[in-house]
């Protein structure tokens, strides 16, 4: 009983994540405030431990991005790979998802660009200039060239991202047509991405200190400056989420399928709830399978096709939350992004939902990597990694509606929606 107790008790993860957020905005503030400057404040706890327990944190996460994006790409290609022999499904499902998540990555930017969530908080005193230096001579026509890589071990050794989707997404593609072949290779990289996994776990469990050492050293820098611009980019992504679930997808379903969106939400809520409070779309999936094919009529031959396929390509929320995050970051270390910057992130965020898991906290990960893309400086993920779990939430139960919606779609289709059984109230 004891030991129930003290279990129950424990404080999570994220919970700590987030009062370490607050904590160290407090002690950020009050230093800022109420500490003058000095060999202590700016040397040894500014400039020594804040600095280097903080950018530490950092550089393990970005130790974790090529590996774990690339052998995460390799395995869901293998995996997409097998809709050939769905044919005509597995074309449309992948497409559809595709497509939906390039359109909520333009719909983060567009509303975010219109809410402009960085303007107000001034990085550059925080961060030094080289750091947030960005190239932007290179034309589009030889930025969409640069996805194809002379040298795939250069572009891994280098972190460029594009590069590096492209040349997973081609392995896993032959894995996945050269079948008991090449199984012993699969096997490899499945097992890898597992250890990745693990790592990742690892290093997110040291969050709570790197945030608390970036937030500090942060808000020392700034005050309260940085308050009113993080909760604009909350706004920015739930704002941007809400279009995306209760706009895009439900217009969809009309225009493939005429049923009514109401009744789909209606229906299709408690699986929404769920997914919102484990924050996992890999959870969700028996209970989305059962949902549509009790509620709604969708077969099971299609439903327990798609629906695990979109827990592992189709993370629209996760793009939602990276495309606000660009336009945040961008904005709060004074970097303009040019027609060009915009498109290669629509491209990295789409391509990168593949190797997005379904579990919490991964989208952060793979957060550096559409940084990477367009040249952001990192430090401004830790502003926003301390609120991330509520974001995380309401964009899983984003991503597994959008699952769900193609579900209907290519059920009604391919013959396999039963419209009685969603018309019963």
């Amino acid at each position: 009983m004891t030991e129930t107790n003290k279990k129950g008790k424990k404080l999570g993860l994220t919970t700590k994540t987030f009062i370490a957020l607050i904590a160290g905005a407090i002690v950020g503030v009050i230093m800022h405030y109420c500490v003058p400057s000095g060999y202590i404040k700016d040397t040894i706890l500014v400039n020594g431990v804040f600095y280097v327990v903080g950018n530490g944190f950092l550089r393990l996460m970005q130790m974790l991005v090529v590996p774990l994006v690339f052998c995460s790409l390799v395995c869901g290609s293998a995996a997409i790979g097998d809709t050939q022999t769905l044919g005509k499904v597995g074309v449309k499902t992948i497409c559809f998802y595709f497509v939906t998540t390039a359109l909520a990555v333009g719909v983060a930017l567009a509303f975010a660009n219109v809410i402009n969530p960085g303007l107000g908080l001034n990085m550059e005193a925080v961060v030094a200039a080289e750091n947030t230096a960005v190239s932007t001579d290179v034309s589009f026509v030889d930025t969409l060239l640069n996805i194809i890589p002379k040298n795939p071990i250069q572009g891994l050794a280098e972190g460029n991202m594009l590069q590096i989707i492209l040349f997973a997404l081609i392995i896993g593609i032959i894995l996945a047509k050269l079948g008991e072949k090449t199984s012993t290779v699969l096997n490899f990289f499945t097992q890898f991405n597992d250890i990745m996994m693990e790592m990742t776990m690892m290093v997110m469990a040291l969050a709570p200190y790197g945030v608390f050492c970036l937030i500090a050293k942060t808000f020392s820098g700034i005050g309260f400056d940085a308050f009113i611009p993080l909760l604009k980019y909350m706004l920015g992504v739930l704002g941007a989420l809400a279009i995306q679930c209760f706009g895009v997808y439900m217009i969809m379903l009309v225009l493939f399928t005429r049923l009514s969106p109401v009744k789909f939400i209606k229906k299709f809520f408690p699986v929404m709830a769920f997914a919102f409070s484990t924050a996992t779309s890999n959870a969700t999936i028996p209970l989305s399978i059962d949902t549509l094919a009790e509620k709604m009529g969708v077969s099971r031959r299609i439903s327990s096709f798609t629906i695990p396929l979109g827990a592992t390509i189709n993370m629209d929320g996760t793009a939602i939350m990276q495309g606000v995050a660009v336009v945040f970051a961008a904005q709060a270390f004074g970097i303009e992004l040019g027609v060009a910057e915009y498109i290669t992130v629509i491209a990295t965020a789409a391509l990168a939902s593949i190797g997005t898991a379904g579990v919490p906290g991964v989208g952060l990960i793979t957060l550096s990597m559409v940084f990477n893309s367009v040249g952001l400086p990192l430090e401004g993920i830790t502003l926003i990694m301390g609120i991330d779990r509520i974001l995380d939430m309401t964009r899983t139960a984003v991503n597994i509606t959008g699952d769900a919606v193609c579900t209907t779609i290519v059920a009604h289709q391919n013959g396999e929606l039963n419209r009685e059984i969603f018309e019963t109230e």
